[in-house]
This record gives C-alpha cells, sequence and structure tokens, in this order.
C-alpha cells in the first residue's frame, strides 16, 4: 500500500483540479498504470499475477451492497406484530407475548427468537401507523376472512340498512388491522339470518343510541331481547308444556289460567 500511496502522491503533487470527480479520474489512471508496470526482478506484473493467479481464487460480490444495521428489542402484541418507528411487522402468532430482537437496516427488517430468525420483511416507507403482514403469521381464523374486504361487508350492510353499516363501519374502524375486525362483522351480519333484516336494522339503530361504535356483543344482546333469537326453555325452571301455557301469550314460559286451577 506505501508504494501504490507514494506514486499517487508524488503524480498528484503538481497537478490541481477543480472537481472531484476529475481527481478520481487520474487516480484510477494512476491506478492501473502502477498495476501495468512490469516487476524489477521477476517476469510479469501486478495486472498480470492477478489475472492468472488470484481472479479465479476470489468469491463472487454479494448481491445486495453491506448497509450498517441497529438492533432493538421488542414485545410481539397480541396482534401479532412488533412496532419499529411507528410502523408494525408481523411474526408467526404462536410468539404473542414473548420477547424477540429486530435487526434493522434502511431497507431491512428481520425478527429474531433466541438467535432464530421468525420473520424478514421489507422496511415500510412513509407515513407512520403502516402494517406489513404476512399470510403464513395470521391464525387460521383470520386466514379464512382474506378473500372479504371492507368493501363487501359494507355492501351486505347497506342492504340490511344504514344503521347496520354504520355499525359495521365502526367495528372496522375500531381495529389496527382490518382482517381482525371481519370475524365479528360476518357474526353480526349472520344474525339476519336467525331473525330478520327489520330486527337487526332495529338493534344496530338502539345499539347506536348507546353507543357511538358499539360492539358485536351489545347488538346481539338487544337483538336477543328483541326475541329475535328463541330462548330455550330449561325444564328444572318449573315451565309447563305448551299444553299448559296461555294461548294468547307471547312468551313460552308464561303459565295459563288453566295451569293455576289445576288440582292434584
Amino acid at each position: 500500500m506505501s508504494i501504490v500511496s507514494t506514486w499517487i502522491i508524488a503524480a498528484m503533487r503538481q497537478m490541481q483540479w477543480f472537481h472531484l470527480k476529475e481527481m478520481n479520474t487520474f487516480i484510477q489512471d494512476q491506478v492501473e498504470m502502477l498495476n501495468a508496470k512490469p516487476f524489477q526482478k521477476k517476469t510479469g506484473s501486478r495486472t498480470t499475477r492477478f489475472l492468472e493467479e488470484e481472479q479465479a481464487q476470489l468469491l463472487p460480490l454479494p448481491e445486495h451492497p453491506f448497509e450498517l444495521a441497529a438492533w432493538k428489542e421488542a414485545t410481539v402484541q397480541l396482534n401479532y406484530h412488533v412496532e419499529l418507528k411507528g410502523n408494525f411487522y408481523s411474526v408467526p402468532y404462536e410468539y404473542i407475548h414473548h420477547r424477540v430482537h429486530l435487526r434493522f437496516t434502511a431497507h431491512l427488517v428481520e425478527i429474531y427468537y433466541h438467535e432464530l430468525r421468525i420473520a424478514s420483511h421489507p422496511r415500510l416507507e412513509g407515513p407512520e401507523g403502516q402494517y406489513s403482514t404476512l399470510e403464513a403469521h395470521m391464525p387460521k381464523e383470520h386466514q379464512q376472512y382474506l378473500s372479504w374486504d371492507s368493501a363487501r361487508f359494507l355492501s351486505w350492510a347497506s342492504k340490511i340498512g344504514p344503521k347496520t353499516q354504520e355499525v359495521i363501519q365502526g367495528i372496522l374502524q375500531a381495529h389496527r388491522i382490518e382482517p381482525q375486525g371481519y370475524r365479528s362483522c360476518l357474526a353480526l351480519l349472520k344474525l339476519s339470518e336467525k331473525g330478520s333484516p327489520k330486527q337487526l336494522e332495529a338493534a344496530c339503530d338502539q345499539a347506536l343510541q348507546l353507543s357511538p361504535r358499539p360492539s358485536f356483543k351489545s347488538v346481539k344482546m338487544l337483538f336477543s331481547a328483541s326475541g329475535a333469537i328463541p330462548t330455550k326453555a330449561n325444564p328444572s325452571d318449573g315451565a309447563t308444556s305448551p299444553s299448559s301455557t296461555s294461548s294468547t301469550s307471547t312468551y313460552g314460559f308464561t303459565r295459563g289460567a288453566a295451569y293455576y286451577g289445576r288440582k292434584k
């Protein structure tokens, strides 16, 4: 290295440049001249020695240039994602609540658990709040909704009524990862098959009066209370058979007059 630096510095001592590119071009030319210069005590030159003996032993360069990496420790959240710089990256859901290590560069995010790499994602760019989610990391109950999207649920809800559509919109917006709300949306919309679309719309209307973003459970409770889902009678509660109840009653557990007039 001292021979190279001495050769180049000596050639540069009388030179003057106004652009870095010109200086680099001059240095490159001097390096090629030095490599092509014949040896004094043996045949060949640095260039011929490289081509004949060294070049064949070289390994190919990496596909991607080396990047500096940083590390961070994080806990896998309930939604099977880890947070990095305001964005979120999925890991296999089996690692929920586990501590993992993130190795990240300007273009890549890798997640390790006990020195085992369990996930890899391209680094997200742009605004915070983005998610990178791989299908293989999702629980099976989430994977079955991959063919669904918010537009499909909202279209179905609009056919039932505007209140139902408003509730579905609220459920979708309540989840950072939208597919995590699909199960509740599907269960809510299927209530119209157990009762009627009109009863579901009424239950959603009532739920919205109690909360701006009602949950599936609250709508189902109001839907059931309206009598849309029949309640099975428990024989141990003293309820009688249909023959002993009033024919005009709307409740199956109401005893008719004939019941109280019975004698042993």
